[in-house]
């Protein structure tokens, strides 16, 4: 059984957080986009760009079973992950589900590239989908064990506070 799952909008720190948690309870720490891209042999840019979207899910799917297979994992998904029903019903029966969220200025900030932004934000108004991706998100994400806001907090403050949520006893009693 892993130990957690980390999910939610990109920018939002998944990857740092999730590195860090792991590192201090001397877990393994599984980041479904990076098992996706090594089974592909391709960046998830370039899977979405030569395959669509489609194409990703379903690699994410996969990556996804192979991550919570691995005991005592941390695992950290891709930010639309658990808008699938059977991802969330394959991470949510590994592991408590834990959504990161900031605000949208905070997540355009760290989700601007030196090409210019994430693929999902290509576009005109990358600001405005952000927007439209986060409403379309926000019941998936709703249904997280514990919600923890990125935008002012360092991940050291981010990893105690997930810390203590891991230990305490009531933790597995999940709402449905």
């Amino acid at each position: 059984m892993a130990t957690v799952v980390l999910t939610g909008f990109m920018g939002t720190g998944k990857t740092s957080l999730g590195r860090r948690v792991a590192a201090r309870l001397g877990q393994p720490f599984v980041d479904t986009d990076t098992l996706i891209e090594q089974h592909e042999g391709r960046s998830v840019a370039a899977i979405f760009s030569a395959d669509g979207e489609a194409h990703f899910r379903a690699a994410e799917r996969r990556a996804i079973a192979e991550a919570v297979a691995v005991p005592g994992a941390v695992i950290s998904t891709g930010g639309g992950a658990i808008v699938d029903p059977e991802n969330f019903a394959t991470l949510r029966a590994a592991a408590p589900v834990v959504c990161l969220v900031a605000r949208p200025d905070v997540i355009l900030a760290r989700t601007r590239t030196a090409e210019g932004v994430r693929p999902l934000l290509r576009g005109d108004d990358p600001r405005r989908r952000i927007d439209e991706l986060l409403a379309e998100r926000a019941p998936a994400y709703a249904r997280a064990d514990l919600m923890l806001d990125t935008s002012d907090r360092s991940v050291d403050e981010l990893a105690t506070e997930l810390e203590a949520f891991l230990r305490a006893p009531a933790r597995g009693e999940r709402p449905s």
